[in-house]
């Protein structure tokens, strides 16, 4: 195909804008008259080759050239594309405002012969109409630098996914490794490390009850003779204990008043942590929802985004945006709850090409758009929304009061305070509670009787495992990854089995000890904290123009292939262990194998032989005889679960009929289980677990109309 020219002087009638999405197409058209035509690319249309040496896709030996190849699933989407770039006068690249959605556009142009040179790129921040048509009026060309930077950090991770994968495949059994993963496991790891080299240390707390004008509060021992106390044993406690008596006398007091300013709006990394704390959502789950109040909700009104684009490092607010917020939180609360906006104090690694996370407009209060919204995202949006106009809202202030007791020389520290004005904690105090204690009015030289005097043993305790916030936090903060990969990142290494969840913590297992071993081991000037966080560093002077692909590439390259190379010469191979069995099928040594869902029992001689032996089922009773042959009624596992059924099969071929339920009950349908962060490549609806003959599968919601089924 030709290059595309852009028709000068022509009125032209038919224009074309390509998302990356279709259910923000299907926003995006109701804004647009019919001069215009929207539609999608549903995500990439093309990735590097997984032919060439190595199966990198990638010419090391040639300026690291890529080579890229239409994925199968989207062949029919780039033919439909290139229809609808033929029947129009002029199209539009309108993917997401970010680093990868520059890359989808740019991939879109290389495929569909339009000429990279003209200003046909759009970005906008929200999906609203607003938005949009101010973006078409500003289009600019596609940023290459940008471009390249994506590129750089694809190649980067095909390099060390591919290698490193294959390196651990090999020698032993691992199943994956990459270049952020790897050092998310690692942490992980080493915090496991942490906690077991563990030794708690006793320590002591001495506290004094107090009652006055019917307010209990409580001292608790600080100091000696105006020095910081520590008690170490029940033999120290005892005798500070002895020298108390139930005397306490008010040697100062001390009343300030103190200000609690509100937190920023959200970033990508803040709010996956809030909503992680708050909420109790997964990561993976907050992008979901936060990508659906982005793309657009029909409000029966309108259909319109409620949040503005959730992958940004900034918490910058638009101008526009404080005003109206300003003018809202004084018509709804009074002038005094307008408070200034947030400044970042942040300047590494902040990628602040658009806002921070939030409304897009804040007259659309959650309340309003309840009925429009599931459960979950009217719980996340009215997050994101209080959130972002708390941000703009006065302090809260407290009168907080300090008080010493002293007895005997021993001094008792009593703090509490009074929250005197609410501030934006009018709005937001669902998410930011208060444990100050109310205290009595007390003078100097008073004196207190305590009710009670109590010493306590304690033991310090082990550092905490990651919680996905903690681990989300110390990821950003050591500038390793980027916030939108946080969330692939976490359920990779839980899908490759290298770490389980639990009570929501993360502790490595027995794969992931060995496989964050062996990289360390033999790759820990690249897998390390600091290497990474290099590396993101220079992909992002790539994306400023300060860098380039080539030399970035090579410089990596130049300190990995030695370590890959004496990693295959060292590294001890850890073979399969073997059962003691034969294969019944060719003789060779059964051996265990760990696969997606945990260990199996297979032929060593595989592939040749894809014997796999059967796990042996326990019989389990009912208690009942057959009613037609007289055999043990046993419970047995079919397509619809549990059953019970004659265990003299096939020769009896009896089943218990399960009891009827009710009628009510009879009728109602089961809510189809949605996956989460998953969309039918072919329409854009969500994807849904369903139970066939041979087990469970995922397929498109919209069946029949689509019968798209995702393997």
């Amino acid at each position: 195909m030709d290059k595309y020219v852009r028709k000068e002087g022509i009125n032209m009638k038919k224009k074309l804008v390509i998302v990356e999405s279709p259910s923000k197409s299907k926003t995006i058209e109701k804004y647009l008259g019919s001069d215009y035509t929207v539609t999608s690319s549903k995500g990439h249309i093309r990735d590097l080759s997984t032919s060439g040496k190595d199966g990198l896709g990638v010419d090391v030996e040639n300026e690291f050239e890529p080579k890229y190849v239409i994925s199968k699933d989207k062949k029919d989407v780039v033919k439909d594309l290139k229809k609808a770039v033929k029947d129009s006068d002029f199209v539009y690249l309108a993917t997401d405002p970010d680093r990868e959605g520059e890359a989808i556009s740019w991939h879109l142009a290389e495929v569909l012969g339009l000429d990279e040179t003209l200003e046909n790129r759009i970005v906008f921040n929200e999906v609203t109409k607003d938005a949009v048509v101010d973006a078409l009026n500003h289009p600019r060309q596609i940023d290459t630098n940008l471009v390249k930077s994506q590129e750089t950090r694809r190649v980067l991770d095909r390099i060390i996914g591919f290698k490193l994968s294959k390196l651990l495949q090999k020698k032993i059994k691992s199943k994956s490794a990459g270049r952020v993963q790897s050092v998310a496991l690692r942490l992980i790891v080493e915090k496991e490390r942490e906690i077991d080299a563990f030794k708690p240390e006793e320590y002591w707390h001495i506290n004094a009850k107090f009652l006055k004008d019917e307010i209990e509060f409580s001292g608790e021992l600080a100091k000696y003779k105006n020095k910081k106390i520590e008690i170490h044993n029940v033999e120290e406690a005892n005798s500070i204990y002895e020298r108390l008596n139930k005397e306490f006398v008010v040697s100062n007091v001390k009343k300030t008043k103190r200000n609690r300013d509100s937190k920023p709006p959200f970033t990508t990394s803040t709010l996956q942590q809030a909503a992680s704390s708050q909420l109790g959502f997964s990561a993976k789950k907050t992008m979901s929802i936060a990508q659906k109040l982005y793309e657009g909700i029909d409000l029966k009104s309108e259909t319109v985004g409620l949040i503005t684009y959730m992958r940004t490092d900034s918490i910058r607010l638009s101008d526009s945006f404080v005003q109206d917020a300003d003018q809202y939180i004084e018509k709804v609360y009074g002038k005094k709850y307008v408070g200034k906006r947030k400044v970042s104090k942040k300047k590494e690694n902040v990628q602040d090409a658009h806002e921070g996370i939030r409304p897009t407009s804040v007259e659309r209060s959650p309340e309003s758009v309840k009925e429009h919204l599931s459960h979950d995202e009217f719980r996340l949006y009215k997050l994101i929304y209080s959130r972002a106009v708390a941000s703009l809202m006065a302090p809260a202030v407290f009168d907080a009061t300090s008080v010493s007791l002293d007895n005997n020389g021993y001094e008792f520290k009593v703090t509490g305070s009074v929250i005197k004005f609410d501030g934006y904690l009018r709005l937001y105090s669902d998410y930011d509670k208060s444990e100050d204690m109310l205290l009595p009015e007390l003078v100097e030289t008073e004196t207190l009787i305590s009710q009670d005097i109590q010493k306590t043993q304690h033991f310090t305790k082990p550092p905490a495992r990651y919680s996905e916030a903690k681990l989300i936090k110390t990821l950003e903060e050591l500038g390793i990854g980027r916030p939108s990969t946080y969330a692939s990142i976490i359920d990779t290494i839980q899908t490759r089995g290298y770490v389980s969840y639990e009570d929501k913590k993360f502790s490595p297992t027995e794969s992931g000890y060995l496989t964050s071993d062996k990289l360390t081991e033999y790759f820990d000037s690249i897998i390390n904290v600091e290497y990474t966080a290099d590396m993101e560093h220079e992909l992002d002077e790539i994306s400023e123009g300060k860098d380039n692909y080539v030399s970035a590439l090579r410089s990596f390259c130049n300190q990995f292939d030695p370590l890959l190379e004496k990693a295959y010469e060292n590294m001890e191979k850890i073979e399969d262990k073997k059962t003691g069995e034969l294969c019944p099928e060719c003789g060779h040594d059964l051996v265990e194998r760990k696969g997606r869902y945990g260990t199996f029992v297979a032929c060593s001689n595989f592939p040749a032989c894809r014997y796999i032996k059967k796990p042996e089922v326990q019989v389990e009773e009912t208690g009942e005889m057959c009613p037609e042959c007289g055999s043990p009624m046993i419970y047995k596992q079919g397509r619809f679960g549990r059953f019970e059924a004659c265990s003299n099969y096939p020769t009896c071929k009896h089943i218990k009929k399960k009891e009827k339920s009710t009628a009510a009950s009879a009728k109602k349908k089961s809510e189809p289980v949605i996956v989460e962060g998953e969309k039918c490549p072919n329409c854009g609806g969500e994807v849904v677990l369903k139970k066939g003959r041979y087990g469970e599968f995922k397929a498109c919601i919209n069946y029949p109309k689509c019968k798209t089924i995702i393997k």
